[in-house]
């Protein structure tokens, strides 16, 4: 065989393994999907995904098939999802956690948030709130709450689900803006600050609403702030951190579907169209409402300007405050 048949044979093979790959993606999917969670069953990360995946699978024609894998405050998760081939059959649930505050906090953190990813959307995102004992001496209201806190500097501590986490960095945000001192105590779990909280072992703590939610709404916590959009149907009687001059600190959490670095755009698109298709659904709408979050469903480009925006906020807060993981 002369050398110019074998260099036409070798660019008809790689015509034909183009084409073929081509049209794999234009026929997306023609198998199962995995979404993976990076945390264990049972908390909102799961429950948002799980409200998604079936109704996902039946837009796509294909199953979308929940898979927890949990460690690291999310970290162990996200960095497998990192590492998968960016086809699209291998998807992660995003979290602030996970793609904000744990990167800013860990120079260690083996992924980049804003390389090793694709972001295709946020499907919702939720309120957190400040929540105190009733005994607090600070728990009328905002202003009593805060009032009594620059009174006695350094005197409180709150709880919250870890270093690191969302509720940790955003009451260091908080704390940065309006000047408060108060010791952190970090807890295994939003669970068990919840619990100490309720039993006046800790005097307050920033957390997800839908965890928090019932001990507010039985008394055992009181609620004197929430960042939302706005005030909350469940909450009328509570600002947000908009209303009391803190616009900064009015962030919510979110939950988003992102894939490995290097998806193709048609195939992000038809999951990202899915997707809004999918959350058009009322059934879909409350369940997600039912949690204590707000249904978002925005495009690739919006949700990965929310993530570096996200980032960055957190990286200033680590600055500022000169947090560590120790």
């Amino acid at each position: 065989m002369n050398r110019r048949m074998c260099v036409g044979l070798t660019m008809a093979l790689a015509t034909v393994g183009f084409s073929t790959g081509v049209m794999a993606q234009a026929n997306y999917p023609t198998k199962p999907i995995k979404l993976l969670v990076p945390f264990a069953a049972g908390g909102t990360t799961d429950i948002i995904a799980r409200v998604i995946a079936d109704p996902l699978g039946k837009e796509l024609g294909q199953p979308v098939i929940v898979d927890n894998k949990g460690g690291g405050g999310g970290v162990i998760g996200a960095l497998e999802t990192s590492r998968q081939k960016p086809d699209g059959y291998n998807l992660g649930i995003s979290t602030l956690s996970t793609m904000a505050t744990n990167p800013a906090i860990n120079p260690k953190t083996p992924y980049n948030p804003l390389t090793d990813f694709t972001p295709i959307i946020n499907i919702a995102a939720t309120p957190n709130v400040i929540a105190v004992n009733p005994k607090f001496a600070g728990s009328a209201n905002y202003k009593a709450f805060e009032a009594e806190l620059k009174g006695h500097p350094g005197k409180y501590s709150y709880g919250s689900s870890g270093t690191g986490g969302i509720q940790h960095m955003l009451m260091e945000l908080y704390k940065s803006l309006t000047g408060i001192q108060m010791t952190h105590v970090p807890y295994r779990g939003a669970g068990p600050a919840l619990n100490d909280a309720v039993a006046g072992q800790i005097p307050m703590i920033l957390d997800n609403l839908p965890s928090a939610l019932p001990f507010i709404k039985d008394g055992r916590l009181k609620a004197v702030a929430v960042a939302a959009p706005q005030r909350l149907a469940v909450l009328p009687d509570v600002p947000t951190f908009k209303e009391v001059g803190l616009e900064q600190v009015n962030r919510m959490a979110s939950y988003g579907i992102l894939g490995p670095k290097g998806m193709d755009k048609a195939t992000v698109d038809k999951i990202n169209a899915a997707v809004r298709k999918v959350l058009q659904d009322p059934a879909v709408k409350k369940r997600i409402e039912d949690t204590g979050s707000l249904v978002v469903g925005n495009t690739p480009a919006e949700f990965s300007k929310e993530l570096k925006d996200e980032y960055e906020t957190y990286k200033q807060v680590v600055a500022k405050q000169k947090l560590t993981l120790d």
